[in-house]
């Protein structure tokens, strides 16, 4: 849990200091690009779960 929290912090800080900076932010722009990278995540996480499975 730790480590989701200071994710979260560090993502946080870099929103902050890319917009003070007038850059575009360093993350998917809409919801879909979101969505796609937890997308990934659980694919491989899946791909683990089926390789330890077999």
């Amino acid at each position: 849990m730790k480590e989701i929290g200071l994710s979260l912090l560090a993502g946080i800080i870099i929103g902050i200091v890319f917009k003070f900076m007038k850059l575009p932010l360093p993350a998917p722009p809409v919801l879909a690009g979101v969505v796609g990278i937890f997308g990934v995540y659980f694919g491989g996480q899946i791909a683990e779960w089926l390789k330890s499975f077999f």
